[in-house]
């Protein structure tokens, strides 16, 4: 069979990643790129590099990395989806959930694989997690805690740290849970001079039950990306940034000391980091990108999926502009 054609649109920071892992990953091409910017890094090799998405679309391909700022995602992905291709398109999917609903439909319509670039669910420290919570390993789960902070983004400049970070948070948090964001309560803050917010602390009640937590800011020196789920047997953490996976485990003893014997509460146990298999997440992603494309897999962020996140967005952005704690819209 041959390698599917895939076009590129955007070759930025991210999308020079999206180049480099499309020319190495095995039955795709990389058949041309799109950027006003042109490629001054070379960092689509030998690709052919097209004025336009007419010209690249009038080349012949079967799918598309859609990676230019989040204002251009729909009418890019509309124009994708009427020509018939494939798309995978990086996070949010849109800038509002309208504008994703639209393009969420016009892929369904037009039966066409429709991908979002939600990368945290392909890292492996993450998907080692799910699996464990899936089998049990938990217990009931809890609480499911995040913190995603690092310094500003200059690339950044169409939306805010809650579209374009927390969304990340959003999606791993409601796909580890297997379970919707119900009611949502956040603030925000920007200390940067930007006209977006730049911090977000908010805190939720997932449809099944569970409570979360999210702390996200462009403001911190450091670069972390932590992920605590806690249940009935213990807690997992999942450091992103290096893919290490930690199970700190309930300790048991007895009680001799009869006023809190009643009293059922937990202790240190043993703590047991996971030796992973740690794939780069971006070429993860687009084999799952290529599979779903051939009918052979179905591991990707839906469109639907997608919309959702943008809504829970949405939502966080109203909280904090109301002040008070609002429902997720479906």
């Amino acid at each position: 069979m041959a390698d599917l054609r895939l076009g590129l649109i955007g070759i930025g920071m991210m999308g020079r990643h999206h180049a480099r892992v499309i020319t190495e990953t095995d039955g795709v091409v990389l058949a041309g790129v799109v950027d006003e910017a042109g490629d001054p890094r070379r960092a689509a090799g030998d690709a052919p590099l097209f004025d336009s998405l007419e010209a690249l679309i009038a080349a012949g391909i079967d799918a598309a990395v859609v990676s230019v700022p989040t204002h251009a995602h729909e009418q890019i992905a509309l124009q994708l989806a009427s020509a018939g291709i494939h798309a995978l398109v990086e996070k949010p999917l849109t800038a509002d959930s309208e504008s994703g609903r639209r393009v969420a439909d016009a892929f369904a319509r037009a039966g066409l694989v429709g991908a979002v670039g939600h990368i945290e669910r392909y890292n492996p420290a993450l998907r080692s997690l799910r699996d464990r919570v899936d089998s049990g390993e938990l217990g009931d789960v809890y609480q499911i805690a995040t913190r995603r902070q690092g310094p500003f983004p200059s690339r950044i400049a169409d939306v805010g740290v809650v579209k374009d970070l927390a969304t990340h948070d959003i999606d791993a948090t409601a796909w580890l849970a297997q379970s919707r964001f119900g009611t949502v309560t956040a603030h925000t803050a920007s200390r940067s001079g930007r006209p977006h917010e730049d911090l977000v602390s908010a805190t939720a009640q997932l449809e099944s039950g569970i409570i979360t937590n999210h702390l996200v800011n462009w403001l911190s020196p450091m670069k972390e990306r932590v992920t605590v789920v806690t249940g009935e047997r213990g807690a997992l953490v999942a450091d992103t940034v290096s893919a290490d996976l930690t199970f700190f485990e309930n300790g048991t003893f007895s009680l001799d000391w009869e006023s809190v014997m009643a009293f059922r509460g937990v202790s240190e146990g043993t703590v047991t980091r996971f030796a992973l298999n740690k794939r780069e997440p971006l070429r993860v992603e687009h084999e799952a990108f290529r599979d779903a494309i051939l009918g052979v897999g179905s591991d990707i962020v839906t469109m639907t999926e997608g919309v959702e996140n943008v809504r829970v967005a949405e939502a966080l952005l109203r909280s904090a502009a109301l002040g008070v704690s609002v429902k997720v819209d479906r």
